[in-house]
Parts: structure tokens; C-alpha cells; sequence
């Protein structure tokens, strides 16, 4: 197995440059997962690591091997992609073997590899079956399968679960998980979906617009967050914002009725703030009237409201299954200050 390196990789199509001098160490044998919103460059980033993106300027390494400009074949990758891509006439174990088979493998070899795959897996009851006869979550397995019979040095998923429903993405997270504990290779998987990166990953990149914003193990960038880009997109439901002013021994937050969030952090009386704070660092207090409640969503043992301040801030607070908030009804709300987020308005970096 090995680990891949990226040095100052970047990606044009034409005068549109997409991947913005991208330097990057991922260790072998590491889950490495790629987030961001739609657009953000992942998906490209992870074609150009597999050879199906040229790179425009910058290296690529697999190992200790410089495989800018190697053909797909020849970097020691496989690639599990969004859509299965099986052939329908063909069995599971066909499926599987096929590309060993076009490769000239033995019989015997393609053989066991497949049954490897199959018991890692868990495919051995389903490997005479055609796809059509196999759920979303199987054939997406047997799209694994097929990775895994090729010894690659490193796997690449691209969205794998977007196509599966809610209880089968579960499912598969706990079984690309699984296989990632195993086997033990260099998995870098691209998402777009935050609550499988901060489940999946030994690392998570953020991206945006082509840009790394920030890199680090999932509980870091939860706890720890560069930017107010970083602190929102990672967490759910996603960090509230407010904006704020610079006061005497804290920050005065009109969307939390004017209150003064206290804190340590040096900053400018006066000076414009944006105050950060998660859904679960606020709670919902019955006696005030400052927020109406536009939405409760009830999820079992915790909900979430959707409430709408005086000032026009909207904010996101979780709520014990004991605590009702009927829609319509006033509510105040108190926070813990020690767990408040502060960012420069301008550059959006944190303020520490």
C-alpha cells in the first residue's frame, strides 16, 4: 500500500482554472475524504489522483512514484464511481473478475481473488446472480469487489452511497468502514455529504472553489475551525452566525436580544464581529418572547427549531424530546458563551 502526495496541483480547462495549487499528504493507509459543496472541485481532484483528469502544473505522487503523467493503468488505483457501472448480462463473480480476465490472469488466480473479495464483503451467496436480481447496496458492493480483486495501491470513491436510500447509505458506511479496517490500504473517497466525511474519515479536506480550506481529523475541524466557511459546513445541523459588535468584555449580539456574549478573546471595542455558535450550545427559554418559532423538527430523543429573531437572524437550536415548541409560540433563548465561535466579517478567518 502507499500513500499519495500532491504538490502545488492545478487544473485549468482552458483560461478557467478550477484546482487552485493544492499541496497535500495523505499517509499511507489513511481514510482520507474529500468535502465541499457542489462545484468545489473534489470529484476533479480525485479524477486527476486516478489519471482521468490531466493536471495542468504541479506532481502527483502514489508512493514513491511520480505519476503525473502516467496512464489510469499504470498508477496502481482503483476507482469506485457514483453509478455501478456493472455488466447486466454478466454474474456477480463475472462482474468481478472481468478486468483480471481482459488482463489475462489465470483461471485459478481470478478465482481466488474473487472469493477473497466475496468474503470480505459478504458476497458469496449472491455471486451467480445477475445485477438486475441485486439491490442498490449489493451492486454498489460488487462495484467494490470489483476494486478490491485488483490489489490496487490505493482506492478512490466518488460518491459511492448517493444513489442508495437513507437506511442503505447507513448500511454501506459501516461496510466501506469495515473493509477500510480489513484490508487497511489508502482510501480517498469524495462526498458531499459532511455526515459521512466526519463518520468515514481518519482525515477530512475541506474544499472550496478549488481551494483547501482547511485539513485535519473530524473532531479538529468540528471543535477547531479556521474560517467561518469550515465552522459551518462541518457539524449538523450546521453552525448558527450572528452579527455583532466589539464591546467591553465580549461582543453584543442583537440576534440574541442585544445579550453580550463574554469572552476572553481580544477584540476591538466597536469593531463588527460575527459570532458563531452551534444549534446544541443554545437552549430554548420558555419566559422570553424574542424569537418566534418557524419549525420544529421532531426526531425522536431531540429536535430541532428553526426559530426567527426580532433583528431578522435565523437560527437553528436543538431541544430535548421533553421540551414541546409548538410552531407559531414566542420563545427566548440563552446560550453558552464559553463555546461561542468569532470571526472576522471581512476575510472570515476566526478570531482567536
Amino acid at each position: 500500500m502507499s500513500g499519495v502526495t500532491l504538490k502545488n496541483t492545478i487544473k485549468r480547462y482552458g483560461d478557467v482554472q478550477v484546482i487552485h495549487g493544492v499541496d497535500l499528504d495523505i499517509q499511507d493507509g489513511e481514510f482520507c475524504v474529500f468535502v465541499g459543496p457542489s462545484g468545489c472541485g473534489k470529484s476533479t481532484l480525485l479524477r486527476m489522483i486516478a489519471g482521468l483528469e490531466e493536471t495542468t502544473e504541479g506532481t502527483i505522487n502514489i508512493g514513491t512514484r511520480d505519476v503525473t503523467r502516467m496512464d489510469p493503468s499504470e498508477r496502481g488505483v482503483a476507482m469506485v464511481f457514483q453509478t455501478y457501472a456493472l455488466y447486466p448480462h454478466m454474474s456477480v463473480a463475472e462482474n468481478m473478475g472481468f478486468g483480471l480476465k481482459m488482463n489475462g490472469y489465470p483461471k485459478a488466480e481470478i478465482n481466488e481473488k474473487v472469493g477473497e473479495a466475496s468474503r470480505i464483503l459478504k458476497l458469496d451467496p449472491l455471486l451467480d446472480r445477475k445485477p438486475k436480481a441485486l439491490s442498490g447496496g449489493q451492486r454498489q458492493r460488487v462495484a467494490i469487489g470489483r476494486a478490491i480483486v485488483r490489489g490496487p495501491e490505493v482506492f478512490l470513491f466518488d460518491e459511492p452511497l448517493s444513489n442508495l436510500d437513507a437506511e442503505l447509505r447507513v448500511e454501506m458506511r459501516v461496510e466501506i468502514s469495515r473493509l477500510h479496517s480489513e484490508i487497511g490500504a489508502t482510501m480517498i473517497y469524495v462526498t458531499h455529504d459532511q455526515v459521512e466525511a466526519m463518520t468515514l474519515a481518519d482525515k477530512i479536506v475541506v474544499l472550496r472553489a478549488g481551494i483547501i480550506e482547511q485539513v485535519g481529523a473530524p473532531l479538529d475541524l468540528y471543535r477547531d475551525p479556521d474560517n467561518k466557511f469550515v465552522a459551518g459546513f462541518i457539524g449538523s445541523p450546521a453552525m448558527n452566525f450572528y452579527e455583532g459588535v466589539g464591546a467591553k468584555g465580549g461582543v453584543e449580539v442583537p440576534g440574541l436580544g442585544g445579550a453580550l456574549v463574554k469572552t476572553n478573546v481580544k477584540i476591538d471595542a466597536g469593531k463588527p464581529v460575527t459570532v458563531g455558535m452551534r444549534p446544541n450550545h443554545l437552549t430554548i427559554a420558555p419566559d422570553g418572547e424574542s424569537h418566534a418559532v418557524e419549525l420544529t423538527e421532531s426526531l425522536g430523543g431531540v429536535s430541532y427549531v428553526y426559530l426567527n429573531a426580532e433583528s431578522g437572524d435565523r437560527m437553528i437550536v436543538e431541544a430535548r424530546e421533553d421540551q414541546p415548541v409548538p410552531k407559531g409560540s414566542r420563545v427566548g433563548i440563552t446560550f453558552d458563551a464559553a463555546n461561542a465561535y468569532f470571526f472576522d466579517p471581512e476575510t472570515e478567518l476566526r478570531i482567536r
